[in-house]
């Protein structure tokens, strides 16, 4: 049984998920683009595996959008999307960029494409970098 560990940006909250993910998907519905201020949301599902949290737990707020199912939990300091219990206990959503385990899943496919972002359409071909390119335009520095 494969055992992930993960963290909040901070390292505040820390968690472990012991079991196996049986899915992996690329939300594009507005919720998830709202949640992560991205394009989509890249989360693991799984029916079976077990959440375990090492630290920080005081730290999680969670928030379900009103009259939906649409749940998000994330640290109260730092703002990381974190794990979730969701459907009555039924199903662990944990997001893929909270587990510091290698993970070698590849997502299953994109869901909910109908609300993609008008912008994200043919990102493989723009430039790609290393690291953040830096010019006298740029302000955000490392």
């Amino acid at each position: 049984m494969s055992i992930k560990k993960g963290s909040c940006l901070c390292g505040e909250v820390t968690f472990e998920v012991e079991g196996e993910f049986e899915s992996f998907f690329l939300c594009h519905c507005s919720r998830c683009q709202k949640d992560t201020g991205s394009a989509h949301a890249s989360n693991l599902f799984s029916s079976s595996a077990r959440l375990r949290w090492l630290s920080g737990h005081d730290k999680i707020t969670n928030f379900t959008l009103a009259s939906t199912l649409h749940t998000k939990s994330f640290c109260s300091i730092c703002g990381s999307a974190l794990p979730s219990i969701q459907m009555d206990g039924n199903l662990l959503v944990v997001p893929a960029g909270s587990i510091d385990s290698a993970l070698v899943l590849k997502p299953n496919a994109h869901i909910h494409i109908s609300g993609k972002a008008g912008w994200d359409h043919d990102l493989e071909k723009i430039p790609k970098f290393a690291e953040l390119p830096v010019s006298d335009k740029h302000v955000c520095r490392e």
